[in-house]
């Protein structure tokens, strides 16, 4: 299935890559490798990770804290955040 990402998405990858790469150089890249590895099980195996909440489902990033939330729509998965678990989950999407 094919992958589509809201800008909310894109903009929580960006935010956490400059923010990873300010703690340590190279920590962003190490982020973004754990991204598309969970990106990848889920393109691979959709239905795996369960659904948290209305429709949406959620797959925790390895390493980091973060989870990525997404639905499963007719021939794509939308990718709608990545959530960083820190965060007030009221402002989960």
């Amino acid at each position: 299935m094919r992958l589509h990402y809201t800008d909310r998405a894109r903009r929580d990858v960006e935010l956490a890559f400059v923010w990873y790469e300010k703690q340590r150089r190279g920590l962003g890249f190490e982020f973004l490798n754990c991204v598309e590895a969970a990106l990848q099980n889920i393109g691979e195996f959709p239905e795996m990770y369960q659904i948290s909440y209305s429709c949406f489902r959620s797959c925790v990033i390895r390493r980091f804290p973060f989870s990525i939330f997404y639905t499963i729509e007719d021939r794509e998965i939308v990718i709608h955040s990545v959530f960083d678990n820190r965060q007030d989950t009221k402002k989960k999407p």
